[in-house]
């Protein structure tokens, strides 16, 4: 069994009167990508502020790393790293003096700090740029310097809060790119995000927050087929075998102008050897066939609602 970098049990969290999580599990194996979604004010920033020891929670019992959070906050703190959702980048002082105050942070000896530093310079493609002030830098350099910064101490686990938010779409693909090569180190990565194709494209599992507990959590395709709409789509050219099709199929949806028909299905595996095996058993063969699923947009929105942030609590990032 794979061992679990993040596990929470019960997490609960209220400012005065307003719950902001209630209840909530979470189990992240090592080296994966987990994503935690939600609207804002669904409470994923203060899930990443008590799981980075930042704030403490009313009640749960949480473990990072293998370590308690409750009895052993240093050793938590030790093996994760955290960039936020605002840039942690001193905009006064070049990158490579922001990065050398990060190995100072970390108590690395001088030759080392230096070494590290230069390293993960090179690695985020920073090299050309780091004797500049950090103030000169695009938005997806900022947001490349920051990660590098919460790598020197070289942890196991990465808390990323919206690490993309206001990036443009290169920007953002690159991030996605870095964020996988993390992964691939054996990192494990711990995501928040309100970009959905983010989430699809990055986490092995998504969890949707929503009013302070956990909506639904699986692998993407497993919460897209929680989603009524979807369908296969088989498409013919001889119109005899679109009719005999037709009358072969149950509970379909003809396109007689496209010589079309539409049959609900989740989109398993088993759904569509069914659909196949009655049409190999009636001798028919489509020209084409295609399954459609509700996309991560649909899951969001069926689970959250429409958004009505005046009466949840905000968060705030310091």
């Amino acid at each position: 069994m794979t061992d679990l970098a993040i596990a929470a049990h019960g997490l609960r969290k209220s400012y005065g009167d307003k719950t902001v999580l209630d209840g909530v599990d979470l189990a992240v194996p090592e080296g994966t990508i987990f994503s935690l979604l939600g609207p804002n004010g669904a409470g994923k920033t203060t899930a990443v502020k008590i799981l980075s020891t930042l704030i403490t929670a009313d009640a749960g019992v949480l473990r990072v790393g293998g370590h308690d959070l409750t009895t052993d906050p240093q050793a938590v703190r030790a093996a994760i790293g955290v960039t936020g959702q605002f840039s942690a980048v001193d905009g006064l002082i070049t990158g490579e003096e922001n990065m050398l105050l990060m190995a100072d942070l970390h108590h690395l000896p001088k030759r080392e700090g230096r070494r590290v530093a230069a390293e993960l310079l090179e690695r985020f493609d920073l090299t050309d740029a780091a004797k500049k002030p950090a103030s000169t830098y695009s938005g997806g350099m900022k947001r490349r310097l920051d990660i590098a910064m919460t790598l020197v101490g070289d942890p196991r686990i990465i808390f990323l809060d919206e690490p993309t938010t206001g990036l443009d779409p290169r920007a953002r693909h690159n991030m996605w790119q870095i964020i996988r090569e993390l992964v691939t180190g054996g990192v494990t990565v711990f995501l928040t995000t309100q970009y959905l194709e983010e989430a699809d494209e990055l986490a092995d599992r998504i969890a949707v927050l929503h009013d302070g507990t956990v909506a639904a959590e699986g692998s993407a395709d497993e919460l897209k087929r929680l989603i009524p709409g979807g369908h296969v789509r088989l498409r013919f050219t001889d119109p005899a075998a679109y009719r005999h099709a037709a009358a072969t199929l149950r509970a379909v949806t003809p396109d007689d102008a496209a010589l079309a028909l539409r049959i609900p299905s989740d989109g398993s595996q088993r759904e569509l050897r069914s659909i196949l095996d009655r049409l190999d058993g009636a001798g028919i063969e489509a020209d084409e066939l295609t399954v459609h699923t509700p996309d991560l947009d649909d899951v969001f929105f069926a689970l959250t609602g429409p958004a009505d942030v005046t009466d949840q609590p905000k968060e705030t990032t310091r």
